[in-house]
């Protein structure tokens, strides 16, 4: 990504933001609310247009390489009311190769059970995601970004509303993916546990503060710029984590 910007109603959500991610990497993306966090997220997946910049990725602009980006939104954003089984919904992570008018085949069901195995829920594939829980309906998001056969995952605070016992297994299966070559970035709140959970920080207030290791981000200097007064606050108890 070089030198991004966005604008909203003539005011600058994200200025100059640059940065470059390797492959086989998991991202912890962190900054304040409002900070534009979201707002880099649709410009990746291409539903909003740039000011200024590019963005490209594996080399590529968004129009070569639509299919190879999966998106794990927000819990709140979804109706979960809606009459879909497990398997419903990962069997949509096919749909850009099956197209609309042509049926799953039995390859495509073969990889829709598959995906639901690997993240443990192979037995809830005919429940309503209603009745699943915070965990277990994220894992049926990214079985869903599996089997579109992504290459890049993007993951809109995928620990909110879920335990810490769930969040440990979210993070199994995403260093799984990582350690196959796919780049995961994952919205979080959790500073703490972003050095033990994730490879690189990315951290941004409307642009770039920090994009390095966890270890290494959070100086000072980058918690105020992020965080203002309460930035500072934050020094101990990432101390202490």
């Amino acid at each position: 990504m070089d030198n991004l910007s966005i604008e909203f109603n003539g005011v600058r959500v994200l200025d100059d933001v640059s940065f470059k991610i390797d492959h086989g990497l998991l991202v912890g993306v962190v900054g304040p609310n409002g900070g534009g966090k979201t707002t880099l997220f649709n410009a990746i997946l291409g539903l909003i247009s740039p000011a200024n910049g590019s963005i490209r990725i594996h080399g590529l602009p968004f129009s070569e390489i639509r299919g190879e980006l999966a998106y794990v939104p927000q819990q709140e954003s979804v109706n979960w009311l809606f009459p879909l089984t497990a398997y419903d919904v990962v069997m949509l992570g096919r749909q850009r190769k099956i197209g609309w008018l042509r049926r799953p085949s039995n390859e495509d069901k073969k990889i829709v059970s598959s995906c639901l195995e690997r993240v443990g829920l192979q037995e809830r594939g005919l429940d309503l995601v209603a009745n699943l829980s915070g965990g277990q309906r994220q894992r049926i998001f990214i079985a869903r970004a599996l089997a579109q056969e992504a290459h890049t995952l993007l993951l809109d605070e995928a620990f909110s509303g879920v335990d810490v016992a769930s969040q440990e297994g979210l993070v199994e299966i995403l260093r799984s993916l990582a350690n196959e070559g796919k780049t995961v970035l994952m919205v979080t709140h959790d500073l703490t546990n972003l050095s033990k959970r994730f490879d690189i920080a990315l951290c941004i207030n409307q642009h770039v503060c920090a994009c390095c290791p966890p270890s290494e981000a959070f100086t000072p200097s980058v918690l105020e710029e992020l965080y203002g007064s309460h930035g500072m606050s934050l020094i101990n108890e990432l101390g202490k984590a």
